[in-house]
């Protein structure tokens, strides 16, 4: 299949409109058109990983960490970097990641994380703004029901576990083809009143283009009148970390061994104990520790997550304990959940997970 089919797929997912400034997801080596016949999935895209997909025929490595986070000037092999681009590019392998696009969505990363260790009632921890869109537009009460249709169709109306979510309100509207027009209603030169719906409905920023072609080729007018407006409202289903529930309360010390065997984690650091028991738990994989005043707010007992500095670890200041429990572990079950979600919908295709152990951590124990 083409590569454009597995990668478009992925964004309907984990939009890449949903990563982080810093981040460089998406495609990153090859062309949306290039052929495709097997994909291997990692954690990281190291020369191993590339050397593993050439020794298997994968011509295609999804990997939840971009290879190259900013420009390349040179590429003389001087760094991994460079030699895992060049090596691809000489071998026609292409890259791609799904990197803090896939951290933001409830089903991403850190679901992932919240399913390991059992948390119930999940939600978003920092909800993302400015995701949101608006949509007004005015149709003649007898096609009313046909845009609607449309419109949700094309993905509007989503709000929370609700959809084909709208406001409806009626009254006239006005127009007078000029010359050259061929109205749906009314003859050109003549003012004419149209009983009309105004329909607003919301809809995720990235789906724009699709629901103004839903809605022009369902609307019944030869011009169709509509509005667009920003939102600044938190998008409850995208944005950083999660935060859930234990099915009951656990001592400090029994949670963390049930996270270390849980996690397969070599070891834990954390803040000291509160003596308080753990009922509500806050996760991020990978890099959280921006997080720490939401999970403080949420109420949460214990805020697992990774790459803490010394300094960062006062912050708890009794009210939290924070617990790191490395980069890689708190993320090494996003190959499985890449491996799910492809295999899910192309049931054909080939994907393998790696065998190489890309943490470049090591324990002395």
């Amino acid at each position: 299949m083409k590569l454009s089919q597995l990668t478009v797929y992925l964004e309907s997912i984990a939009p890449l409109s949903y990563q982080e400034d810093y981040d460089n997801a998406g495609l990153i080596v090859g062309h949306a058109d290039k052929e495709v016949f097997q994909a291997m999935v990692s954690l990281d895209c190291t020369e191993a990983v590339v050397d593993e997909a050439i020794a298997t025929a994968c011509d295609v490595i999804i990997s939840h960490h971009p290879i190259v986070f900013k420009g390349l000037k040179k590429f003389n092999g001087k760094t991994y970097v460079e030699r895992v681009v060049e090596k691809a590019i000489r071998n026609d392998i292409a890259l791609y990641a799904i990197h803090t696009n896939l951290d933001s969505i409830m089903t991403g990363v850190n679901a992932r994380i919240c399913e390991t260790l059992g948390l119930l009632n999940t939600r978003i921890l920092a909800p993302k703004q400015n995701l949101l869109k608006k949509l007004v537009t005015y149709v003649p009460e007898a096609q009313a029901e046909q845009v609607r249709k449309a419109l949700f169709h094309a993905g509007a109306g989503h709000i929370g576990n609700y959809s084909e979510c709208s406001f409806n309100a009626e009254g006239i509207g006005t127009f007078k083809g000029g010359e050259g027009s061929d109205p749906y209603v009314g003859e050109p030169g003549v003012r004419h009143h149209e009983d009309e719906v105004r329909i607003e409905t919301i809809y995720p920023a990235q789906l724009e283009s699709k629901i103004i072609m839903a809605l022009v080729l369902a609307h019944p007018y030869e011009e169709v009148a509509y509005d667009l407006y920003n939102l600044t409202n938190q998008h409850q289903e995208v944005g950083s970390g999660m935060i859930g529930e234990l099915e009951a309360p656990m001592e400090e010390a029994d949670f963390l061994a049930e996270v270390k065997a849980s996690m397969d984690c070599a070891v834990i650091r954390h803040t000291a104990f509160t003596g308080r028991a753990v009922k509500k738990v806050a996760v991020c994989g990978g890099s959280g520790g921006f997080l720490l005043k939401h999970a403080i707010a949420a109420g949460a007992d214990v805020f697992i997550t990774a790459d803490y500095k010394y300094h960062e670890f006062f912050d708890a200041e009794g009210k939290i304990v924070i617990a790191d429990i490395g980069h890689f572990e708190s993320e090494q079950f996003t190959q499985q959940l890449l491996y799910e979600i492809i295999q899910k919908k192309f049931v054909n295709f080939a994907i393998r997970l790696t065998k190489v152990n890309t943490n470049p951590v090591k324990y002395f124990i």
